[in-house]
């Protein structure tokens, strides 16, 4: 049996894989099998007898050997099979590792289990209270998790299993740069996302914490970021070194190459770590996170303290966020998980949902942003349009015009590129999704942003705003410039905005008498509606926000382009504007949020220079099979064919599998082809 055998019976279960286990350590194991009687068996490392192949027992017995060739533990110390005592019930650990001084008691329980990662941790958590042991670790080969035991009720994650020449606290209390935070962030080394640590951390601790949990993982979060800020030319000078190493070994990963290339000396401590004592954690992390709100005023109040006051909770919530890079080529990492915090707190409820990535880049391509070019989102929720603009504009500021679908690298910006972020815009009425939007628009612009607070629909009423002594110290900038936009600065209803990309509720109907007579949408033949649903309203205030031979792109639910009744909607659009292309969206775009159909609706403002009307022509029409998403919600990751593990990219992120980039690239073929002003150069 050989590797690419092993490989393929671990994963004929679909419950086991071999991500964590280096090839040394399978050929190792590989060795060891051998065919007897038309079956394979193999010969237990610490056992020395026969046992027959099964996905657990290699899982196992590659455990073993990972823990005596990368963490020195001697074989005496290592017991397999171990039983562990329920009073009358007995059950068998796994494996255990005994105390190297007394090899009596038990200093480490360590599972290997199925992908049902709660039961097995449920199970892992009751061994180790009942050996009484200090350490605990489970895994399926996928993924390692490793906790101290800090008493019954709570086990705080580790960045790593502690060496057999090592203590608890020398892994707690090990430097820790920027440097090593690439080679062992979580998401990257077990293919996790930020929004399943989350999870998990909610189970184990903020779930009895009694605190507003979106809250408290915001400013975890937002510490954290900072605390990689703080290390960004560490970042730059690593980046730059890996990319100059990439060329003499192109076939190295990216953690390879550290490995080979790169010295830790020089770069700055991260300071968001758990320490060996609760109470410095606490001090440390309270300290930081101070630094943060200096740095980033707006997000949260002055005086606001973390609310997560006993200190063995927020050192487990830190141990679970330590390890995980946040910074990546499009935020995606951060804003997967604020768009489940935020969804918790029934942001859904209003029709709202984060617009996914895939859908963004789509549009923001399509639109062709230029470093020129005014542009805003005026349902921004976290601000993808925003800073995916801000992407592809400084990416063609490097390339000098040419950006690609989707990343931009962690580089530091130049003057042009800090200079954009003030041509960028967004607006939101739900407060949460604004600080979430101000706090990714900070990072990506060096601590500038124009997301303001505001109801998009309900300009009438934004001059009330300025009475407001708090919204104005955080958001007058900014409004300050949005006003210099206006036609009519006293009368916010126009603008000269070249841009506008949005993803408007869709949900509830307006009512309000008031507000609906400033939209000629709401008057049918003259007579004015009684209600009107909220995304029509938005079709023509976004209209508004552009100036003549300004280009829009929109999320719409998909019977605004199909029901007879919504004719009158469709001629309206028509009437102010070129429709220039519909993208129908594949149905599990938004899942597991909405199954709505929806479509994106692109169209440009008539001018009589670049764009004059006229009555006919052609219309670029795409619809998308594959959103990158499948029936349940699940992201759908392109896959390599030949180790059957899932694709990184450069970035060291999971490559979603979508057909949206190729419909983005068929449009831009179309539009030079058509000669339209934005594509025509």
């Amino acid at each position: 049996m050989n590797n690419i055998q092993i490989l393929q019976l671990i994963k004929s279960t679909g419950k086991y894989d071999l991500i964590i286990f280096s090839s040394e350590s399978i050929d190792r194991i590989e060795k060891n099998i051998f065919e007897k009687n038309g079956k394979y068996f193999l010969k237990c490392l610490k056992r020395k007898k026969d046992i027959q192949v099964k996905p657990e027992e290699i899982v196992r017995q590659l455990m073993i050997d990972k823990l005596i060739n990368e963490y020195d533990y001697s074989l005496d110390l290592i017991q397999v099979e171990f039983t562990v005592n329920f009073g009358r019930e007995k059950k068998l650990a796994d494996i255990v590792i005994l105390n190297k001084i007394d090899k009596t008691s038990v200093y480490c329980v360590l599972e290997m289990k199925k992908h049902k990662a709660k039961d097995g941790k449920d199970q892992l958590k009751s061994y180790t209270n009942a050996t009484g042991a200090p350490l605990a670790v489970w895994t399926n080969g996928v993924d390692i998790d490793c906790y101290e035991r800090l008493d019954p009720n709570y086990f705080e994650p580790l960045s790593d299993i502690p060496k057999a020449t090592e203590t608890i606290d020398d892994v707690k209390n090990e430097i820790f740069t920027y440097f090593e935070l690439m080679q062992k962030d979580r998401l990257s080394e077990e293919r996790k996302s930020l929004k399943s640590l989350i999870e998990e951390m909610e189970d184990e601790v903020l779930s009895n914490a009694g605190v507003d949990v979106f809250e408290e993982v915001f400013k975890l979060i937002f510490t954290k970021l900072f605390d990689e800020m703080e290390s960004a030319e560490d970042r730059v000078t690593i980046e730059v070194l890996l990319k100059e190493a990439k060329k003499d070994n192109p076939r190295l990963t990216e953690k390879e190459l550290l490995l080979l290339n790169i010295g830790n000396d020089g770069f700055r401590k991260l300071e968001f770590r758990s320490r060996g004592d609760a109470h410095h954690t606490k001090e440390v992390i309270n300290k930081l996170f101070n630094k943060a709100k200096d740095k980033w005023p707006g997000i949260f109040e002055k005086g606001e303290p973390l609310k997560i006051t006993d200190e063995n909770h927020l050192q487990i919530c830190v141990g679970f966020l330590q390890n995980v890079k946040l910074f990546n080529s499009n935020l995606q990492v951060i804003d997967e998980a604020f768009e489940y915090l935020v969804n918790k707190s029934a942001k859904g409820a209003k029709g709202q949902y984060f617009t996914p990535r895939n859908v963004i880049d789509m549009a923001v391509y399509m639109i062709n942003p230029q470093p020129n070019e005014y542009m805003i989102d005026t349902a921004c929720g976290s601000c993808g349009f925003t800073v995916h603009t801000l992407f592809n504009v400084w990416k063609k500021l490097v390339n000098q015009g040419k950006a690609q679908f989707a990343n931009f690298s962690n580089q530091k910006l130049s003057s042009e590129q800090k200079d954009y972020v003030n041509k960028v815009f967004g607006i939101d009425f739900d407060e949460k999704s604004v600080r979430v939007a101000r706090t990714l628009n900070m990072i990506s612009g060096d601590g500038r942003t124009n997301v303001l607070h505001l109801n998009s629909l309900d300009y009438t009423r934004w001059a009330e705003k300025q009475k407001d002594r708090e919204w104005m110290r955080t958001y007058n900038d900014g409004y300050q410039r949005l006003l210099d936009l206006a036609k009519d600065p006293k009368n916010p209803k126009e603008f000269k905005f070249d841009m506008v990309m949005a993803n408007p509720p869709f949900a509830g109907d307006i009512k309000d008498s008031r507000l609906i007579s400033n939209y000629d949408v709401a008057f049918n033949k003259g007579k004015k509606i009684n209600k009107i649903s909220r995304d029509v309203l938005f079709i023509e205030r976004n209209l508004d926000f552009l100036k003549d031979g300004g280009r829009m792109a929109i999320v719409l639910p998909q019977g605004r382009f199909n029901n007879t009744s919504d004719e009158r909607i469709r001629d309206f659009i028509m009437e102010r504007a070129r429709l220039l292309a519909v993208i129908g969206l594949d149905g599990n775009t938004f899942k597991p949020h909405t199954g709505t159909k929806t479509s994106v609706l692109f169209v440009q403002k008539w001018d009589d220079e670049i764009n004059p009307k006229v009555e006919d022509y052609p219309i670029f029409m795409a619809v998308s099979e594959n959103s990158g998403k499948d029936n349940s919600g699940q992201e759908i990751y392109e896959i390599d064919e030949k180790t059957g593990e899932r694709k990184l990219d450069e970035h060291n992120h999971l490559i979603q599998k979508h057909d949206l980039a190729e419909i983005a690239y068929a449009f831009e073929k179309w539009a030079v082809k058509q000669k339209l002003s934005f594509w025509s150069n």
